[in-house]
C-alpha cells in the first residue's frame, strides 16, 4: 500500500495538499509491474500513472510494429494526454525493468488537477510537450505502407484496396487513368500499369494479387504449425468471436480467413445497434479490434487461404488450404459467412467492377464523389451504405422489389434514410439490365406494371439475399436445399449415442456460427454470440472424447 510520505517527493503529488496525498494513498492503485509486463495498450481505456521506482518505455504501433520511442523514470508521469482529450491510450506502456507504479482513474486525476492550480499547469506543460513529440514523430514516421496504382475499374487494384482497408493498412490510392501526376517521387521510374509499392521499396506488379501483398506486409499467409486444438473457418464476427474466446481458454487457435477480418460486417460504414457503442462503429474497426484481441490471447491468423477440404482423421480432422498447406485439428467451427445473391439482370455480369460491384466496401467512397449512386436492397447493409455514400455522391437510389422496407431494415436506419436530403427509396422496382461500353453508364429499371426506365447510373451496388457457399464441405455435414449448415436438433442423421450440441454439425467436434449456418438470425451481434458459444460447446465435446479415451485405456 501507498504511504502518503512516500508521495512528496514526486513532483506531481508535492503539488497537493497533505490531505490529497492521503487521498491518493487509499485510493490508488500500487502496481509492482515485472519486466517486460504491459501497463496498458495502445486503443485501450486511459488511466493515469506515476512512477515511483524504475523505468517504464513507451510503444507506438508503427509499419505493423511496436516502436520503443521514449522512457520515463520516478517521478514521470503519463497518460493525462489521452484523459483530457478524452480519447483512447494514444500509444503503449511496457516496463523496461522491474517498476512500481501509482495507477489513478480518470475522476480521481481530474478531481486533483481542479484542486491544485500548481498541479495543474505542471500537467498542462508536459501534455503541451508531448502533443509536440506526438506531432513530430507522426511527421518523421510516416505511417503509409503501400502506395497503389491502377484503375478505379481495376478488379486487382480494387480487391487490394479493399484488403488493405479492411485490414487498416495505412495506404494511398492512385488513379493511374486520372492522377498521374500524384504518383510521388519515390516511385522508380519508367513504370506502367497497375502496381503496388510496398514500404518505399517493394515492388508488386503483374500479376497482382492480395496474397503477393500480404506477404509484402509480414501479414501470415501460411500456418505456422501442423497440429491445433480448434481450426475456425471465416473471420467475420462468428470467427473472430470463436478466436478470442478460444485462445483466452488456454486452446491452440487457427484462424483462417481468405479476404479480410470482418467479413460482410467489416464493410459496414456505422453499426448503431451493436451492445457497448452507444454512437456506433465502423465495422472495420469493429473487427481490427477483435483482431488484435484474438492475436493478443495468442490465436493465429492465416489470411488470403481458403480451406478447401475437410477428411476425418484419428483424433479428429485434417483440414487443407489452397495452395497445399495441411493442419490437423481436434475441433472446428465454420464461420465463412454468406455472399450476396447474384442480381439476375442483363449486362451485369459483363460490367461487373466497371461500376456494378456486390457489396459495398468503404474504399469505393472516392469512386462515386459527386456522381449517380444506385443500391439494390433492402438490408441494414444496404441502409448503411447508402448513409455512407450520401456524404460523397450526388444522389444515392435505393432500389427495393418489395413493399418497403420496414420488414428488412432497422427502424433507425429506416429514420435515417428519411431525414437525408440526397437519399430516395423507390419501392416494387427491379433492375432489367445495365448499359455501358467500358463501364456503367446507365440503367433500365421497371416499376409494377409501369413502362421500361433508362436513367444514368455511375455506380451499381448489389446487396441481395444471402448466398452460402459451402459446396466445398465434406458430403457427411448435413445443408439444407440452399446450402446452410444443419446444426443441433435440425440435423437428421447423427453418428453419436449422445444428442448432438446446439452449434454441433452432423460431424461430431465440427461447429457451425453465424450467417452459414441454419436458421440463424443475421446480425452481428448474434454472429459474436454463436461464435463464443461454439467454443463453449468445444471445451465439453474435448473433455467428453478425453473420457471416452480414459474409458478405453
Amino acid at each position: 500500500m501507498i504511504q502518503p510520505d512516500e508521495l512528496k517527493t514526486i513532483p506531481f503529488f508535492a503539488c497537493l495538499s497533505e490531505e490529497l496525498r492521503h487521498r491518493v494513498a487509499h485510493n490508488a492503485a500500487d502496481l509492482y509491474v515485472p519486466k517486460g509486463d504491459w501497463l496498458i495498450r495502445e486503443g485501450e481505456v486511459p488511466w493515469f500513472f506515476v512512477l515511483l521506482q524504475g523505468c517504464v518505455e513507451i510503444e507506438k504501433e508503427h509499419r505493423g510494429k511496436s516502436d520503443a520511442s521514449w522512457q520515463y523514470y520516478p517521478g514521470d508521469f503519463f497518460g493525462e494526454t489521452s484523459i483530457l482529450l478524452d480519447s483512447p491510450t494514444i500509444a503503449s506502456l511496457r516496463a523496461h525493468e522491474a517498476s512500481r507504479v501509482v495507477r489513478l482513474d480518470r475522476m480521481l486525476f481530474k478531481e486533483l488537477i481542479d484542486s491544485s492550480l500548481e498541479c495543474s499547469n505542471l500537467v498542462v506543460q508536459v501534455m503541451m510537450k508531448r502533443v509536440t513529440a506526438i506531432r513530430d514523430y507522426t511527421r518523421d514516421n510516416n505511417p503509409l505502407r503501400a502506395l497503389v496504382v491502377g484503375s478505379q475499374y481495376d478488379a486487382e487494384c480494387r480487391d487490394i484496396r479493399v484488403f488493405l482497408s479492411l485490414n487498416r493498412i495505412p495506404y494511398e490510392w492512385c488513379d493511374s487513368g486520372r492522377e498521374t501526376d500524384r504518383i510521388p517521387a519515390y516511385v522508380p521510374a519508367g513504370l506502367s500499369g497497375s502496381f503496388v509499392l510496398v514500404d518505399k521499396s517493394v515492388l508488386i506488379d503483374a500479376p497482382l494479387t492480395v496474397r503477393k501483398v500480404a506477404d509484402a506486409l509480414g501479414i501470415g499467409t501460411a500456418p505456422a504449425d501442423s497440429n491445433y486444438d480448434v481450426v475456425v473457418v471465416g473471420g467475420g464476427p462468428a470467427g473472430l468471436a470463436a478466436a478470442v474466446y478460444g485462445a483466452s481458454e488456454g486452446l491452440r487457435v487457427l484462424l483462417v480467413e481468405r479476404n479480410a477480418a470482418g467479413g460482410q460486417a467489416g464493410t459496414s460504414s456505422r453499426i448503431e445497434n451493436y451492445l457497448g457503442f452507444p454512437n456506433g462503429i465502423s465495422g472495420d474497426d469493429l473487427s481490427s479490434r477483435a483482431l488484435k484481441q484474438a492475436s493478443r490471447f495468442g490465436a493465429e491468423m492465416v489470411m488470403t487461404r481458403d480451406v478447401q477440404q475437410i477428411e476425418t482423421v484419428p483424433g479428429g480432422y485434417r483440414v487443407e488450404l489452397d495452395g497445399g498447406s495441411k493442419v490437423t485439428t481436434k475441433a472446428a467451427v465454420l464461420a465463412t459467412g454468406v455472399d450476396w445473391r447474384r442480381l439476375e439482370a442483363e449486362g451485369i455480369d459483363r460490367l461487373q467492377g466497371k461500376g456494378v460491384l456486390y457489396g459495398a466496401a468503404r474504399t469505393e467512397a472516392a469512386t462515386v464523389v459527386g456522381k449517380k449512386v444506385f443500391i439494390v436492397g433492402g438490408g441494414n447493409s444496404a441502409g448503411q451504405a447508402a448513409i455512407f455514400f450520401s456524404s460523397y455522391a450526388e444522389s444515392v437510389t435505393i432500389l427495393v422489389r418489395g413493399a418497403g422496407l420496414a420488414s428488412t431494415m432497422s427502424q433507425y436506419l429506416i429514420d435515417q434514410l428519411a431525414q437525408s436530403r440526397n437519399i430516395a427509396v423507390e419501392t416494387f422496382t427491379r433492375v432489367e439490365s445495365a448499359h455501358g461500353a467500358d463501364c456503367l453508364e446507365s440503367i433500365s429499371t421497371i416499376t409494377q406494371e409501369k413502362a421500361l426506365v433508362q436513367r444514368p447510373a455511375d455506380a451499381l451496388f448489389v446487396m441481395i439475399g444471402a448466398r452460402a457457399r459451402t459446396e466445398w464441405l465434406p458430403e457427411a455435414i448435413q445443408r439444407d436445399v440452399n446450402g446452410f449448415v444443419c446444426t443441433g436438433r435440425d440435423i437428421e442423421k447423427w453418428p453419436k449415442g449422445r444428442e448432438p450440441f446446439m452449434l454441433e454439425t452432423s460431424l461430431p467436434g465440427i461447429f457451425c456460427a453465424g450467417d452459414v449456418r441454419h436458421g440463424s438470425i443475421k446480425r452481428v451481434s448474434s454472429g459474436v454470440g454463436e461464435g463464443s458459444m461454439a467454443i463453449a460447446f468445444i471445451h465439453q465435446f474435448l473433455a467428453l472424447e478425453e473420457h471416452a479415451d480414459l474409458a478405453i485405456a
